[in-house]
């Protein structure tokens, strides 16, 4: 399934410090899962360096940053990988960017709308699915209420309402 959009992983929360470095607030599963790319925005930013920060984001020195304006410059921008280059996953897992975007249908077949978003709220992800008349429900992503997803989202009936 995976595609080469590009999939947001952390965004520029400010500048750190008067070198050129930035604080990030990441979205994904912490520093560890960040520091697996060298480059992001299609190498148009190359990691230098990179640490926890200690509050749940982290901080990082990008080559092409030497200042702090330039890193002030920064604010907002959101680092981006392209899918292809993400870590394969086992069975039963995905990456939330790998279903934003996807058809969902009924079991028997009933088109339901467009996945929007997954969202945790603390008990799992949720995903929010977008009606042809723009009306919205959630569904919880868990095999009783999305028995199967691929190249669409399976949603067993009485789900969406």
């Amino acid at each position: 399934m995976p595609t080469d959009k590009p999939v947001t992983l952390a965004v520029v929360a400010g500048a750190h410090g008067v070198t050129g470095e930035v604080r990030l607030k990441l979205f994904g599963e912490g520093v560890a899962a960040l520091k697996r790319y060298r480059a992001f925005n299609d190498s148009a930013l190359t990691v230098e360096k990179l640490r926890e920060d200690g509050k749940g984001g982290a901080i990082a020195r990008f080559i092409e940053v030497t200042s702090r304006n330039a890193a002030e410059a920064l604010r907002g921008t959101l680092l981006t990988v392209r899918r292809s280059e993400m870590p394969s996953l086992a069975d039963g897992e995905y990456y939330y960017a790998d279903l934003i975007g996807l058809a969902c249908v009924s079991t028997a077949g009933e088109a339901l709308g467009e996945c929007v978003a997954v969202e945790n709220f603390g008990a799992g992800d949720v995903l929010e699915v977008k009606r042809p008349d723009g009306k919205t429900f959630m569904v919880p992503m868990k095999p009783d209420a999305v028995p199967e997803w691929g190249e669409a989202i399976v949603i067993a009936e009485g789900w969406a309402s």
